[in-house]
Parts: C-alpha cells; sequence; structure tokens
C-alpha cells in the first residue's frame, strides 16, 4: 500500500512541481480531476488509505454529533455585507505571538502524518513554510522536532502532551526549545482519550513501521496492540490523569516559550487561562474526538472571546474548510484559525503539493470573502459583519 502511494505521490510531485503553494495555480488536476475546495481531498484520502488510517484521522467520540455540529454550526451564522468601499487591495497578514504571518490561517497538530503519506510532518512543514504560516507539530508526530526542523525556516509551534513522567516532557520541551520552536500548544482535554468507535473496531495501532518519533528512545515510541484502541491504552498508560492548572506554571517553571492551552470552551476556563499565565488560548473541542456533545468550537469561541477580554488572544480550530470559515470565526472575535483534518486528508491525497494547494484554496477564499463583506484588513473584520442565531432570535435590529 504504502510502497504503492509513495509512487502515486512522486507522480503527482513532479506534475505539480512548477507549484509555488499560495498564488500558485491550482493543484490537484489528473487522475483527480480539478479539486476546488479542500473538502473534496477527504473522499481522496478515503480511496487512497487504508481503512484503519482513514477512520482514525476521519472519526470523532461516540455518536459524532460535535463532529457534524462543528461544521454546522458555521452554516447558521450569516453574513452582512457592506457594499461601496474600496476593496482592490487587500491585506491578510498578521501577527500571531509577535511573528509575522501571511494569513490568520494556521496548521493544528495532527498526530501519525507519515500514516497519511511518506513525506509526512516534512511536506506539512514544508508547505506551511512556503505559505508563510504557522505549523503545529503534534507530540505523537512520525518525524521528530529535529527533523521537522531540518526541512528549512519556518515558524513552528510544538504541541505538547504531559507525560507521568515528568523528565520525559522536560527533555521534549528542551529538544523543541533547541530546534527552533516559537511556542508550546498545551492539549488540555485529555486525560484520558476520548471513545473513538471506529478506532475500537479496527484495534487501531500504529503501523508497524512507523513509530512516535519524539519517544524513539525513551521507549515511548511503539505502541501496543490492545483489545480496543492501542492509543486508547497507550494514553492511559501515559498521560498523565493529574494534570491542572498548578502544571501551567510548572511548564512556565521549565520553558521561556509562551504557552497556548489548547482545548478551552468555557468562558469559566478562559479565565482561569488569563490567570494562569498562558500566553493565549485554543478554543478546541479536539476535531469532536474527545467529548461528545460539547458546543461546536465556533459556538463556543464568542463567550470565551468575552471572557479573556482582550487580555490574551484566542484561537479556534475544528471545522474550518472555508474561507468564510475563517471570516464567522475572525468576526467573532478569533484572532486566528487552525486547520487540522483537510491538511492530513490533503496529504494522504497529494503529498506535500495538496497542503500547499489547501493552504491556498483557504486563502484565495478568505481574501474574496473579505473583499465581498467590504473589509480591506483584519481589523476592519468585526461583530457587526456577521448574523448569528442568537442575533436572529433578538427582535430588535443592532444598529
Amino acid at each position: 500500500m504504502f510502497k504503492v502511494q509513495s509512487a502515486l505521490c512522486t507522480l503527482h510531485h513532479h506534475s505539480s512541481s512548477v507549484e509555488s503553494g499560495v498564488g500558485a495555480p491550482a493543484g490537484g488536476k489528473g487522475t483527480m480531476g480539478e479539486i476546488t475546495n479542500v473538502m473534496e481531498y477527504q473522499a481522496i484520502a478515503k480511496q487512497k488509505l487504508p481503512k484503519m488510517a482513514y477512520d482514525y484521522y476521519a472519526s470523532g467520540a461516540e455518536d459524532e454529533w460535535t463532529l457534524k455540529e462543528n461544521r454546522e454550526a458555521f452554516s447558521r451564522i450569516l453574513f452582512r455585507p457592506r457594499i461601496l468601499i474600496d476593496v482592490s487591495k487587500i491585506d491578510m497578514t498578521t501577527s500571531v505571538l509577535g511573528f509575522k504571518i501571511s494569513m490568520p490561517i494556521m496548521i493544528a497538530p495532527t498526530a501519525f502524518q507519515k500514516m497519511a503519506h511518506p513525506d509526512g510532518e516534512y511536506a506539512t512543514a514544508r508547505a506551511a513554510s512556503a505559505a508563510g504560516t504557522i505549523m503545529t507539530l503534534s507530540s505523537w508526530a512520525t518525524s521528530s522536532v529535529e527533523e521537522v526542523a531540518s526541512t528549512g525556516p519556518g515558524i513552528r509551534f510544538f504541541q505538547l502532551y504531559v507525560y507521568k513522567d515528568r523528565k520525559v516532557v522536560e527533555q521534549l520541551v528542551r529538544r523543541a526549545e533547541r530546534a527552533g520552536f516559537k511556542a508550546i500548544a498545551l492539549t488540555v482535554d485529555t486525560p484520558r482519550l476520548g471513545r473513538r468507535e471506529a478506532d475500537i473496531k479496527n484495534r487501531f495501532v500504529l503501523p508497524p513501521h512507523l513509530t512516535l518519533k519524539n519517544f524513539e528512545g525513551l521507549d515511548l515510541g511503539k505502541m501496543d496492540q490492545a483489545n480496543d484502541s492501542g492509543l486508547a491504552s497507550y494514553v492511559a498508560g501515559q498521560i498523565d490523569r493529574t494534570l491542572s492548572w498548578k502544571d501551567v506554571k510548572w511548564l512556565q517553571s521549565i520553558t521561556s516559550l509562551p504557552i497556548l492551552v489548547k482545548g478551552v470552551v468555557t468562558a469559566e476556563d478562559a479565565r482561569l487561562a488569563v490567570h494562569s499565565g498562558a500566553a493565549g488560548i485554543i478554543v478546541s473541542n479536539h476535531g469532536a474526538r474527545q467529548l461528545d456533545y460539547v458546543p461546536a468550537t465556533i459556538s463556543a469561541l464568542e463567550e470565551v472571546v468575552t471572557a479573556a477580554q482582550g487580555r490574551i488572544p484566542v484561537y479556534l480550530d475544528g471545522g474550518v474548510r472555508r474561507g468564510t470559515d475563517v471570516f464567522k470565526a475572525l468576526a467573532l472575535g478569533a484572532s486566528g484559525i487552525f486547520v487540522g483534518r483537510p491538511v492530513v486528508f490533503a496529504l494522504a491525497a497529494e503529498g506535500e503539493a495538496g497542503v500547499r494547494n489547501v493552504l491556498r484554496m483557504l486563502q484565495e477564499e478568505f481574501e474574496l470573502t473579505m473583499a465581498l463583506s467590504g473589509c480591506t484588513t483584519l481589523a476592519d473584520i468585526n461583530r457587526s459583519h456577521i448574523l448569528t442565531e442568537g442575533d436572529r432570535l433578538r427582535p430588535t435590529p443592532r444598529l
């Protein structure tokens, strides 16, 4: 499977080697027909990947209500476009924790990328760098922090799971610092792994030729076959369930890197994140893979933004598939968004060229949404540009 795939992907690499990422002509032609939006990569990924791999990436927790809701909630937000504004020049640039990027669209951490494509995290890192945006590397990457750093320059964040053995955590954070990573995204919604029934049915385990590269030397790089999900058993054995706000302080004591708290969905926790000295918040429900029946992240965003009171930036991941989604998140107060599954599906379909294409399509759609809404800079995007369900239930228009 993987040999065939890498041969196919080599073909795609050759056919799309003229692409230079953002601003390049549309990729995804040839055997696939023309790809016109990021969602179209999912069907191709499903076709190309072994069932166990595809299901791992695609599924959510339990009934997958939140998985559907992460998308559907975006479709209930409508636009209030402003007209007759000069939109001949549009500036999408922004800065995140002081780092200037080309657009408020970044790459979320997703595990096991070599399970999607032999180039894995290398391809994703190169695509992010070419697009002038940030990649977040997963703790459970199939390439190490050093390997990803070796792909060349780029602004990269490191997503961290806190292991029971804190020496392991310390060592990992040091390595990320040395490899030039600029921030830690601390995942706080996974004291235990959510119940992902597809993984249980498939007895999910990392393919034998792959390892959790960051943990290879620590005898934590392999995942054993289990009666249910091999990953769930791994998490139960290794990840620290005692993790609490005091550990955010502990993390600050071992690193000078800014810490983003990833997995906040309530105002209460937003206030605690500010109080803990976090540099930012990522509103995330872990791609609907942890607790089912939590609201969509776009629905939780406004209460988190309000609670943060502008003291720290608030970002969002979960369900972003269109430039219109990016605009809606920014209108509700997000400083930027992270995209996860589309990256893995595009990686499976076309390797680096696929990931470049995802970033390019989202950027072009977002730019068009800005123009048609009458916004020329990110600062122009505000709450008055959208209408949420809550707004529609209120009888009086806001003037």
